[in-house]
């Protein structure tokens, strides 16, 4: 028998939707990371990148566990001597609450040439509202999960 390796040629992508509001946003990160990557298809082939697009929706709403909303800092640098900010969670939520989906689902993806497209293929939306009906999304439930 032999080793199956999936062809760039060969992929085959589908659209999910993830509502931010219904879990955690690790869990939330965590789901569109795997989907990006396509690690729960039978065609995954890790120097492929095989995985689906992932819109998710309600960043305003996502809510985060314990005491990270005060103690979870965003820290950034200027580049000059003394140009560090930080910004905690609750801070970060009310200025641009995408960068924290996007941030945490770019931790999670593998370090390598696939990770800017797989990127790319992510859609984050702060509303309810999105551009992407026309390509009918498969809603994903996370409330089952804890």
């Amino acid at each position: 028998m032999k080793t199956y390796s999936q062809k760039p040629a060969d992929v085959k992508r589908q659209w999910f939707l993830i509502d931010a509001s219904q879990a955690s946003f690790g869990r939330v990160a965590t789901v569109a990371a795997s989907l990006l990557i396509g690690k729960g298809k039978p065609t995954f082939t890790s120097h492929v990148d095989g995985g689906d697009y992932v819109v998710i929706i309600n960043t305003d709403e996502m809510v985060a566990t314990g005491a990270k909303q005060i103690k979870k800092i965003y820290w950034r640098h200027s580049g000059f001597p003394g140009g560090i900010y930080k910004r905690t969670l609750d801070q970060q939520k009310a200025k641009d609450s995408t960068k924290i989906i996007r941030q945490a689902v770019r931790g999670m993806l593998p370090v390598n040439k696939l990770r800017a497209g797989r990127l790319e293929r992510l859609k984050i939306y702060t509303g309810a509202e999105h551009a992407h009906m026309p390509q009918k999304p498969t809603e994903l439930s996370l409330k089952g999960d804890k």
